[in-house]
């Protein structure tokens, strides 16, 4: 089912990106709909705090922040429909292109679709992971970094992300201990002698996260060395998890230029490899992947489909 109307912009994604979208959509005068899948927010929510948002001195809990950009939305006409996008298609014969988005109950139709979906961090998959995020469990060193002043963490990951993320953390944490599976990091060698010079940061290679414990928050991680089978434990207020993030772009994967890691390739205007259709936020290929990036992406990626609705 589904109207015949048929929309200048759809939205597929109520994250930051998204929600700034809409926001600057609507100021435009587009007739625009918005979908959302779980729930508004994205993966930001996971986070309790968000200490580095411009205009919030003490930092602002990401809830409320969630939900004055939802708000600001509906004062100006946007709704969201909790639909799951499974497919866009080319409407046949359109001139200009028309897609159709379909969800698993509905078909709409629209003149340009801005894809705003986001990523998820990847997991460790360890016991006590889940039930601990956004209690001692992050995925985003500079969003909860100020909330361990002082405190015992763990970091878990190789790349170059993990070990800046660990220098930035021991700038607050007490200790940190970084968790690497292999002998050897995949980071920058120079990057890597900062993180061995700095007092606070304690290796632990060839080892693994075997479960995160705690009773209404962590207070204890046990680890396994894959080298001696040695089992080990220690005393921890947080586990920072940086083994990658995994963008939420399945939808398009037949659709759009996407980078080797599945990522949204786009221009400085923020349009994909097909016409009409724009990506924002953490779905699309960038340096930075935090809320106020995102934002800025949504105001961008609302201009350009302006633009080209305009234009056609």
């Amino acid at each position: 089912m589904g109207s015949s109307f048929v929309h200048d912009v759809i939205i597929i994604g109520a994250g930051p990106a998204g929600l700034t979208a809409a926001l600057y959509c609507a100021r435009y005068k587009l007739a625009t709909q918005m979908f959302e899948k779980m729930s508004v927010g994205g993966q930001i929510v996971l986070s309790p705090m968000i200490d580095n948002f411009p205009g919030f001195p003490g930092g602002v809990v990401t809830h409320e922040l969630m939900d004055r950009m939802h708000q600001q939305g509906r004062e100006l006409g946007i709704e969201v429909i909790y639909e799951e996008v499974n497919s866009i298609e080319p409407v046949s014969g359109s001139t200009p292109v028309i897609y159709a988005v379909n969800s698993s109950e509905n078909r709409y139709e629209t003149r340009s679709i801005i894809i705003a979906t986001g990523a998820q961090s990847k997991r460790i998959g360890v016991l006590g992971e889940e039930k601990f995020i956004g209690r001692g469990v992050s995925y985003c060193g500079t969003c909860d970094g100020p909330l361990y002043k002082g405190k015992d963490i763990v970091v878990v990951g190789g790349g170059d992300r993990a070990i800046e993320e660990a220098l930035f953390l021991s700038s607050y944490a007490k200790t940190v201990r970084l968790v690497h599976r292999r002998d050897l990091f995949r980071a920058s060698e120079i990057i890597v002698e900062k993180a061995r010079a700095n007092p606070k940061i304690e290796f632990m290679m060839s080892t693994v996260i075997e479960e995160i414990c705690g009773v209404d928050k962590v207070d204890l991680v046990k680890f396994k060395n894959l080298k001696s089978g040695e089992i080990s434990q220690c005393h921890c207020n947080g586990v920072f998890v940086f083994v990658g993030i995994r963008p939420d772009t399945n939808i398009v994967k037949d659709l759009l230029k996407l980078d080797d890691t599945g990522f949204i390739i786009t221009d400085r205007e923020l349009r994909g490899s097909r016409e009409g259709i724009f990506a924002c936020g953490d779905c699309r290929s960038k340096s930075l992947y935090q809320v106020i990036t995102a934002c800025g992406d949504g105001a961008v990626a609302a201009a350009s489909a302006h633009k080209y609705l305009l234009n056609n």
